[in-house]
């Protein structure tokens, strides 16, 4: 399994604000949905900026991709793509061999 750090902004574009608004609990219910399957291991939302941080964890890039885009808010957000790698996943003896 991968895990992906995914910072989400609004963006409203093609849409009015208070049309935004009226669908941010769609949105948010298509997030709980994912919550309580397990492929959102955290959720925050940012305090003093629209969107949120997200860490899902998923089988690929496509699954992330997928599930991205079937957010029923997702035309109006933009998406930043973070790959993670826990502690201990990487050997970090490997610095230390490429630099001797």
């Amino acid at each position: 399994m991968a895990l992906f750090a995914v910072l989400a902004t609004q963006s409203p574009t093609g849409i009015p604000a208070d049309e935004f608004r009226r669908r941010l609990p769609e949105g948010f219910g298509y997030i709980r949905g994912l919550v309580d399957k397990g492929i959102i291991r955290h959720n925050w939302i940012r305090v003093g900026a629209s969107g949120g941080l997200l860490i899902y964890e998923v089988a690929s890039h496509e699954e992330l991709n997928t599930l991205l885009y079937g957010n029923p808010l997702s035309p109006h957000l933009r998406f930043e793509v973070i790959p993670l790698a826990e502690v201990g996943g990487f050997d970090p003896t490997a610095f230390e061999r490429e630099a001797g």
